[in-house]
């Protein structure tokens, strides 16, 4: 496999550019980011944040689930 392959083949196979999914890749691991940060808030106390964690979880199985790969291949394809 060459080089150039390894950068844009699976951005590819979910239609989008190298730069593209690199902005979508970034988005979601800040959303993921901010999901643990609530989440580890609301593990010391409880009243914050109650349902912020699995709201943003939802948020992005939604967007991510929405996304169609261009060919089949499996999830990987699939989730960011």
């Amino acid at each position: 496999m060459n080089v150039a392959k390894l950068f844009t083949g699976h951005p590819a196979s979910v239609d989008e550019t190298y730069f593209g999914h690199m902005a979508f890749a970034s988005w979601f691991a800040s959303r993921l980011f901010m999901a643990g940060c609530a989440a580890l808030v609301h593990a010391v106390l409880p009243f914050m944040f109650e349902t912020t964690a699995s709201r943003i979880v939802r948020e992005l199985y939604e967007r991510t689930s929405k996304r169609k790969p261009v060919h089949a291949g499996g999830a990987e394809n699939v989730a960011a």
